[in-house]
C-alpha cells in the first residue's frame, strides 16, 4: 500500500525580532531575497509605513508572497494593520482577532485573511484555551470568510505539537504555524503536522539555524524537503 505524501509547508520569513520589525529590515531582504524562501513578510510595528511600503514593493518586484503579521486583539487595531497591509499590497493578513469587518476588508481589498485563533496575551504573543475552543473558532471564521487561521502553536501554554496536530487536522483550510520554530527538531514537527505554512523571523537572527541569515533560509527549506 502507497502511502501518503504529505505537503511540504511554506516558510514564510519574518523579518522581526521577538515580534517586531527590524531596524535594517531593508538591508536584509535585499541580501537574501535570492535564497530559496517564497514568502516574506513584517510585523506592523515600528517601522514608518513609507518605508514598510517600499520595502513590500521590492518583495513583490521580486516576485515573493508577501505577509503582514498584525498583533492586536481588539478590533480597532485589528483594523489600522488590515489598512496597513492594503496601503501595502500585502498578499496575505495574518494576526488580529477575527472580527468579521476585518475579514469584509480584506475581501474587498484582495487580502488573505488569517487571524488569530485561542485567547492571546502580550508580546511576545503567548497562547491560551483548548484545542477544541480554537478549532471551533477556526471554523467560524472560514465558514465567514477567512482563508485561513494563524496559529501560535510554540507559543502555547500546554502540549504545542498536540494542538498544532489537532488544529491542522480538524479544518480545510491553510493553517500557518507562526513563533518560536527555533530548531531542526521542531521543524520535523511541523513537516509532520504539515499545515499550509510556518513563520521564522527571531531564530534566524540568533542563528538557530546557521552563522548566515541567506544560508540558513536555505538549510531550514532543504530540510524540509529532505
Amino acid at each position: 500500500m502507497s502511502q501518503t505524501t504529505k505537503p511540504t509547508p511554506n516558510l514564510v520569513v519574518m523579518l522581526t525580532h521577538n515580534d517586531l520589525t527590524v531596524s535594517n529590515a531593508e538591508e536584509i531582504f535585499n541580501r537574501c531575497m535570492n535564497s530559496k524562501a517564497r514568502f516574506w513578510g513584517m510585523k506592523e510595528e515600528p517601522l514608518p509605513l513609507p518605508r514598510m511600503k517600499t520595502l513590500y514593493a521590492a518583495m513583490k518586484k521580486s516576485g515573493v508572497g508577501t505577509v503582514l503579521e498584525v498583533v492586536a486583539y481588539d478590533e480597532e487595531a485589528g483594523m489600522k494593520g488590515a489598512r496597513m497591509g492594503a496601503a501595502c499590497g500585502c498578499d496575505i493578513l495574518m494576526g488580529t482577532k477575527f472580527h468579521r469587518s476585518i475579514a469584509d476588508f480584506c475581501s474587498d481589498n484582495g487580502i488573505r485573511y488569517m487571524p488569530f485563533v485561542g485567547s492571546i496575551t502580550g508580546r511576545p504573543s503567548r497562547l491560551f484555551g483548548s484545542a477544541e475552543e480554537m478549532v471551533e473558532e477556526a471554523l467560524e471564521a472560514i465558514e465567514y470568510g477567512a482563508w485561513g487561521v494563524d496559529l501560535l502553536g510554540y507559543r502555547y501554554v500546554g502540549d504545542a505539537a498536540a494542538l498544532n496536530k489537532t488544529i491542522v487536522e480538524s479544518i480545510s483550510a491553510p493553517v500557518c504555524i507562526a513563533g518560536s520554530i527555533d530548531s531542526f527538531s521542531r521543524l520535523d514537527e511541523v513537516r509532520q503536522t504539515a499545515p499550509w505554512g510556518f513563520t521564522i523571523g527571531s531564530a534566524f537572527f540568533n542563528n538557530r539555524f546557521g552563522d548566515d541569515f541567506s544560508s540558513q533560509i536555505d538549510a531550514v527549506i532543504d530540510h524540509l524537503g529532505r
